[in-house]
């Protein structure tokens, strides 16, 4: 179970806070779109839940425990092993083929670079790009490069899932395809492993399809 309670956020000492107190419960198997005007933080909330920003006030629980109070080191683990991130650009390495980016969170993990590839090409086949996978970002599509960036989010089998805007530069098809995907990553949880999928969106689309919406 990912929550916040009483979160407040500001980037330095004495500007805006952000969130003003947010308490929240996000329901697990379940796609959660977080809206919101320009400006209310959509994005710094799954910065915050990400552990890579830091609460000004409040705290993130996950599974009971506040991991927004860790130290540097867990903060590093809860996100290596628990948690995936889907970029609104895909942030894929031009310089690399698709299935090395997909992996990088898996060694980054400590896993095996076998058992690694060999779960980044069973996610590409899964996602239908795997006859991308020795492709560089460049030759892909970009609706093919976000199928790939969920595919590098789901590689360590994290218990959550957070998407920055992921179809904002996609057509309506490609949009549909991605969200579909995030969809399933939350219905399809592996045993051991219930996902909550959070995605930051303005896109009516998005929040049609999702299971519930937090507006900020």
């Amino acid at each position: 179970m990912l929550a916040v309670e009483d979160l407040s956020f500001a980037y330095r000492h004495g500007a805006e806070e952000l969130f003003g107190g947010l308490t929240h419960e996000f329901s697990p198997g379940q796609v959660t779109a977080v809206t919101g005007a320009s400006g209310r933080g959509k994005s710094t909330l799954l910065y915050v839940l990400g552990l890579m920003l830091t609460p000004s006030r409040g705290r993130v629980r996950l599974d009971g425990a506040d991991v927004s109070a860790a130290d540097d080191a867990v903060r590093s683990r809860v996100r290596a092993h628990r948690i995936g991130f889907v970029f609104q650009d895909s942030a894929l390495d031009p310089s690399r083929t698709v299935l090395d980016s997909v992996v990088e969170p898996a060694l980054y993990a400590g896993w095996r670079l076998d058992t690694a590839r060999d779960r980044g090409r069973h996610l590409l086949q899964r996602l239908g790009v795997a006859a991308r996978a020795e492709h560089r970002p460049g030759e892909v599509s970009g609706g093919q490069a976000q199928r790939v960036a969920v595919a590098r989010a789901l590689v360590t089998d994290p218990c959550v899932i957070l998407a920055d805007e992921p179809t904002g530069n996609l057509d309506r098809a490609n949009a549909a395809s991605v969200l579909d995907t995030l969809r399933a990553a939350a219905e399809q949880s592996t045993p051991g492993t219930v996902r909550t999928v959070i995605i930051a969106t303005h896109d009516p689309f998005v929040i049609d399809h999702a299971d519930q919406v937090l507006s900020l």
